[in-house]
């Protein structure tokens, strides 16, 4: 079949080629070649007018840098040396800085960004986008493409990456992710069921979306999450063995709280009791798929000794399987007659087919599903941390948030999480929260601006009053989070400055503490900036108890004993590990 795009194209490249060999002068031929090139440029794919932002600008004579705001500090743990960070500022800029201290060292990153609704909009660049703008949907493409570029670097080989969006933009975000990350690392599109319905187009929308990419399209996981209602179900069979219940009261019961609290179906499929008390789940042994037929073999009835009946569709089991996990001399004759032989269960009847059999108290996790339905209640969580209604509009339930992270990071709970369009700061919540569930040690980045004041009124205070406990009028929240926190903003040096080099090492400080996750407090992480407090170190050492790492400016000279010193102890140089290529750039390395 012809791909007539392709033929036109050819023969217009073709009349260009001439047009070529006719205009030869400099003007003609740049504006041939601009022809030319927008000719065989992308032909498929998401494809949009791409607009430059304030901040892009900005970045061409200046060097973004990170200012630590010391008296914003929270200490909730000062047993624990590891420090989570807020960012203020442009998220581009930070994600620019980020890329120095944790490229291919994130692995969870969550974000919400803006919906661009056709009533809300969103802003881009100081400016207010609508519906009335009729590049809306090209400047929100193009604000989002260069920061999932720049979050594809950051994430580590099995990180994964979250994105809220929902119908406005999903399409268009679909695309684009499959651009950056590829086809083949999309995971799942997570529909997220708010239970609550917006009435604004005539259909009760109650449902947003979770975009989920791996990083690496090779790597093989599992997202699991704790199985809903397994704690009151494992309270029931408690009470009904103390009771003294029957196996047959006892399955009652537990399908009398199935239907009351409407459970998914993976918990539900477990509704069957054996004689030790032991929830179970039965799984039909016939081939799944109606159109494959699997092996075909006799499987004996425990009882009757004789054949059961072999469905039509085959077994889902090979036979060396099935002998891998049948145990005749191991019969249990539950009440009702039917039989269990190690994992296969049967009917008291040889003409219907055995099931295997799965224990629940053997299955803590399910895979996370495709489907979650969690009440929007967000706006009531913000509401009781500030113990006042919140003017921040439709934050995400942290619930949410702790179910997906927890799905990703059960079996990594010292995790690196980022959300770069922190909002009300839902993600640090949910990572506090949940550390303090499992004795977890992840640290999360957050990264907002501070439009409104949104930073330091909602997102700084909320973390403040999760840690401490404390509400900001004084009043009691929690008995708070072991936790640590430093408030950074963004800033902007000059590169045209005469002092770029001192400029750029006044906030070196704060890139040190960011990639460690620490604080360089001079005790057990130390910086030495000049040939003087070298020596002060050295006289000092001794008074040292504990050091972990030295950072050491490149232009300091070690004399012969302080290099013996140091031979034994974790040095970094620095500034060449932050801002050389920006140094190279000006000309003040080589």
């Amino acid at each position: 079949m012809a791909n007539l795009s392709q033929i036109r194209r050819k023969k217009m490249l073709e009349f260009l080629e001439t047009l070529k060999e006719q205009h030869t002068d400099d003007a003609s031929l740049i504006a041939i070649n601009q022809i030319e090139r927008e000719l065989t440029a992308k032909k498929y794919g998401l494809v949009w007018e791409e607009h430059e932002e304030e901040v892009d600008v900005k970045m061409q004579t200046h060097i973004p840098v990170f200012t630590e705001v010391e008296d914003k500090e929270i200490v909730g743990d000062p047993e624990n040396e590891q420090y989570n960070f807020l960012l203020e500022g442009d998220n581009l800029h930070s994600l620019k800085l980020l890329e120095k201290t944790h490229k291919g060292k994130i692995d969870v990153i969550y974000i919400d960004p803006p919906y661009n609704t056709l009533n809300d909009g969103f802003t881009y660049s100081d400016e207010k986008v609508d519906g009335t703008d009729c590049f809306r949907h090209s400047k929100w493409i193009s604000f989002m493409y260069q920061r999932l570029r720049m979050a594809k670097r950051l994430l580590s080989k099995e990180g994964l990456i979250f994105i809220s969006v929902d119908e406005n933009e999903y399409a268009q975000l679909k695309l684009m992710c499959d651009e950056i990350w590829s086809e083949n690392s999309f995971v799942e599109n997570v529909i997220w069921n708010k239970r609550v319905p917006k009435n604004d187009k005539g259909i009760g929308n109650i449902h947003e979306y979770v975009l989920v990419y791996a990083n690496d399209s090779n790597y093989k996981y599992k997202l699991m999450c704790p199985k809903e209602g397994i704690e009151d179900v494992r309270t029931l069979l408690k009470d009904c063995k103390e009771k003294g219940l029957t196996i047959e009261e006892t399955e009652a019961n537990l399908k009398k709280l199935y239907k009351k609290n409407k459970y998914p179906r993976a918990i539900t499929l477990y509704n069957n009791v054996d004689n030790n008390y032991r929830i179970f789940g039965k799984i039909n042994m016939s081939w799944p798929n109606g159109n494959t037929f699997g092996p075909r073999y006799d499987v004996l009835h425990p009882i009757t000794k004789k054949p059961v009946k072999v469905p039509d569709r085959g077994w889902r089991w090979s036979e060396n399987t099935f002998n891998q996990v049948v145990d005749y001399s191991n019969k249990q004759i539950l009440p009702n007659g039917s039989i269990i032989c190690g994992r296969i269960w049967f009917s008291s009847k040889d003409d219907i087919q055995p099931s295997t059999i799965n224990y629940l108290d053997e299955i803590d996790r399910m895979l996370l599903r495709s489907i979650i339905s969690l009440k929007s209640d967000g706006g009531m969580v913000l509401e009781n941390v500030f113990g006042k209604k919140s003017t921040f509009a439709y934050p995400k339930p942290v619930v949410l948030l702790k179910m997906l992270l927890d799905a990703t990071t059960y079996d990594k709970k010292a995790a690196v999480i980022l959300d770069f369009f922190a909002g009300s700061g839902t993600t640090g919540q949910a990572v506090l929260d949940l550390n303090s569930e499992d004795g977890g040690n992840r640290r999360f980045i957050l990264c907002t601006n501070n439009e409104n004041n949104i930073c330091e009124e909602v997102t700084y205070q909320r973390l403040k009053t999760v840690i401490t406990g404390k509400r900001l009028d004084g009043s009691d929240y929690s008995e708070g989070r072991k936790a640590n926190l430093k408030y950074y903003k963004t800033d902007f040096v000059d590169k045209e400055s005469e002092n770029i080099y001192d400029d750029l090492l006044e906030h070196i400080k704060e890139m040190i503490q960011l990639q460690y996750g620490v604080k360089v407090d001079n005790k057990k992480y130390i910086m030495i900036m000049d040939d003087e407090e070298m020596d002060e170190f050295e006289n000092h050492f001794n008074e040292y108890e504990c050091i972990e790492v030295v950072f050491i400016n490149q232009d300091v000279l070690l004399t012969t004993s302080q290099e013996k010193l140091l031979q034994n102890i974790d040095v970094r140089i620095i500034p060449d590990c932050y801002f050389d290529f920006e140094l190279r750039e000006v000309g003040e390395l080589w």
